[in-house]
């Protein structure tokens, strides 16, 4: 029993290093089928231009929640909350988050994971941790940079969707479509390449002006029309597109 409050006051004071940028208490689309909270993870070092969640992007915040507040709100919300998702930001480059989902479990919940791919190593160790992930496919692999603004972006978000694939985990992989950044004939090339490389489940999400830093880029040009979505579903299990 030592050992066992031991174990549990290791994890909690591991997962006191997260530093939290943002929480929502409940949401019904974070986690397919699951009520969740989504714990909000500060720092991302890829700077899409169409971010919306620009203020998650320094590695620290004024603002940042402590972790008891959070573990505090999923104590009460025992029995009415499903899962707790990790999403940023990046979550895998937090010191803290395989003692945050290692708590969260022992709580009782599910836990899912978002992530761009950015740290595919930090990404293979929390795999075996969770129950469920969503990738962000961002763009072709080989034009990465044109989006994130780093080099060498696809080869990690590559290899992160090699893992996923192996690892037998449900899982999402998902595109926001930019109408600026990926035209119809590249984002069927994409959705293309992605069934060839084995993605069964694939979402597109519309993109949302909220919260865009880049004039540039805040086209709001939807082609998602139903005959080119039609085109794009038979390539994959399971399909849909999440409108703005």
């Amino acid at each position: 029993m030592c050992q066992a409050k031991a174990a549990r006051g290791l994890a909690h004071s591991a997962a006191g290093a997260l530093h939290i940028g943002g929480l929502t208490p409940l949401s019904t689309t974070d986690y397919p089928g699951q009520l969740s909270a989504v714990v909000f993870c500060q720092g991302c070092p890829w700077r899409c231009g169409y971010c919306h969640n620009p203020h998650l992007l320094a590695r620290r915040s004024r603002d940042e929640i402590a972790w008891q507040d959070i573990t505090a709100l999923l104590d009460r919300r025992r029995g009415l909350l499903d899962a707790v998702v990790f999403s940023g930001g990046e979550p895998t480059l937090q010191a803290g988050i395989a003692g945050a989902i290692r708590e969260v479990k022992q709580m009782g919940f599910r836990v899912g994971l978002h992530t761009a791919g950015i740290a595919p190593r930090r990404l293979a160790a929390l795999l075996p941790l969770i129950d469920w992930v969503a990738m962000d496919i961002k763009a072709p692999f080989d034009a990465y940079a044109t989006t994130t603004g780093r080099p060498a972006s696809g080869e990690s978000a590559y290899a992160s969707m090699r893992l996923i694939l192996a690892s037998g985990i449900d899982h999402e992989f998902r595109t926001t479509v930019n109408a600026s950044l990926l035209p119809p004939d590249t984002l069927a090339q994409l959705a293309q390449s992605l069934a060839e490389l084995g993605v069964r489940h694939y979402v597109l999400q519309e993109f949302r002006a909220q919260g865009c830093a880049s004039a540039a880029l805040q086209d709001t040009t939807a082609y998602l029309t139903e005959t080119f979505v039609q085109s794009i579903a038979p390539l994959f299990s399971s399909f849909s597109v999440r409108r703005a």
